[in-house]
């Protein structure tokens, strides 16, 4: 397993506990400088009716409010899709150093496709990023989901 599988086993975790929850099925998990998992979250936006309660955006919050700050240097961020372009933002304004993802989002995606947040001039911060990792795993957990959302058995 490369080091950048390590904490992806666990936001594949949190995918499969989304899905089971009826939501799409994307899992985050966040470790600090020294790799101690700090938060880790699926998809909730149907749970609590909040558009914004992507996994990114609920492992940031969560760290952010046990660090007592709205930043997080030194920080990584594991998720199983790429973040898109509300997400991207939060983890450049939270000053996240590094973003591992697992399968690709050419249509939704803001960090290496669409709005390519990191790349504009208005970012305030631009993460490492690593792609692909555990991408077919990510990918299938997406493909079954909404499948049975088009076809239920």
């Amino acid at each position: 397993m490369s080091r950048f599988e390590t904490q992806m086993q666990a936001a594949l975790d949190q995918a499969r506990a989304a899905g089971a929850r009826g939501e799409v099925p994307v899992g985050a998990v966040l470790t600090d400088a020294s790799g101690a998992v700090v938060a880790a979250d699926g998809n909730r936006t149907r749970e609590l009716s909040d558009p914004t309660a992507h996994a990114e955006v609920l492992v940031i919050r969560t760290a952010c409010a046990a660090a007592g700050s709205e930043r997080l240097p030194g920080h990584t961020l594991w998720v199983t899709l790429e973040p898109c372009a509300m997400c991207a933002a939060a983890i450049a304004a939270a000053r996240i150093r590094r973003v591992v993802y697992g399968a690709a989002d050419p249509k939704s995606g803001g960090v290496t496709h669409g709005a390519k947040v990191f790349h504009h001039p208005q970012a305030h911060h631009a993460p490492e990023v690593v792609s692909g990792i555990s991408a077919p795993d990510s990918a299938a957990l997406l493909i079954e989901f909404f499948s049975n959302r088009r076809h239920p058995v």
